[in-house]
């Protein structure tokens, strides 16, 4: 299924986020998450790609095996880092031998220990010029990145913007935005990208704090900004681990209900491999148990 089709029912779409884990073990636990999730009925779960394409064996195989065990429609992501035209084409090519129908097409962040992006030989440095390529020789359905608080490498909003809009008249299908907390942030980034001309579904990333350190540093990295009345409710909870997850689900919880509710087309969770919290946000707000 293609996931630009969710969005045409009028339901909200709801979907989750994993990374490739680093051993056997770990993957068979993110497996079985996944297959307790999929009692849920989210309409889709996408797993990322590592830096400088690290994952990429693991990607695909994760996408495969989610779509046709677990019976999930899944997207693989995937990044301009590292890896030349061709290569690139030979990913794709993979992922549709697997029946994958959807990609998230990404530039990426510098590999670790760079301080800035470079292009590879032969290859991209723009997510526009993935997904432009991806159009030119394949027919997925494409999503793409949108950042609410503007891109922390783009020199201001509009310029951001401006981009985006190229990106997606590159041909793509949807977008996901980057974590943020905010919902009035949102809501201002769809007016203006709609000014803009951008008509394409904008699904919001959500993010419920789990640990108070990691969120502050996932900020610092992305440019999101922590209002000041969730930075002081974490304060208040810092040392205490299963405080800091309540206040966490409580927030996102409260901040899923607003985007719901003032018009945006679903939630997108990045559950960084940890089920619990976005689980119970898409409980509270949908009433769903898994059966």
């Amino acid at each position: 299924m293609r996931i630009a089709e969710c969005f045409l029912d009028g339901r909200p779409v709801f979907s989750f986020e994993f990374f490739p884990p680093k051993s056997p073990e770990a993957t068979e636990r993110l497996y079985r998450t996944v297959a307790r999730l999929a009692r849920l009925e989210p309409s889709f779960v996408s797993v990322t790609y590592g830096a400088g394409g690290s994952t990429r064996r693991l990607t695909v195989e994760l996408v495969a095996r989610i779509k046709e065990e677990i019976g999930v429609e899944a997207m693989a992501h995937l990044t301009c880092v590292g890896h030349r035209a061709e290569e690139i084409a030979a990913i794709l090519a993979d992922l549709r031998g697997h029946r994958i129908e959807n990609v998230l097409a990404l530039r990426g962040d510098p590999p670790q220990g760079a301080t800035e992006f470079v292009r590879p030989e032969g290859g991209f440095s723009h997510a526009l010029e993935l997904v432009a390529f991806i159009r030119s020789r394949f027919d997925f359905c494409v999503g793409a990145a949108a950042y609410p608080e503007g891109h922390v490498e783009a020199p201001d909003r509009e310029t951001d913007l401006r981009r985006l809009k190229e990106k997606v008249d590159a041909g793509v299908d949807f977008l996901i935005t980057q974590l943020f907390f905010d919902p009035a942030d949102y809501f201002r980034f769809v007016a203006d990208a709609r000014s803009l001309g951008i008509r394409v579904p904008i699904l919001p990333g959500i993010i419920p704090v789990t640990n108070v350190a990691q969120i502050e540093r996932f900020t610092r990295m992305c440019g999101a900004r922590i209002p000041t009345e969730l930075q002081e409710r974490l304060d208040r909870v810092r040392d205490d681990d299963e405080a800091v997850v309540r206040e966490g689900i409580a927030w996102a919880t409260a901040q899923s209900r607003a985007l719901l509710e003032g018009g945006a087309p679903g939630i997108h969770f990045y559950t960084l491999n940890r089920s619990r919290s976005s689980r119970a946000v898409y409980q509270n707000l949908t009433g769903r148990a898994a059966r």
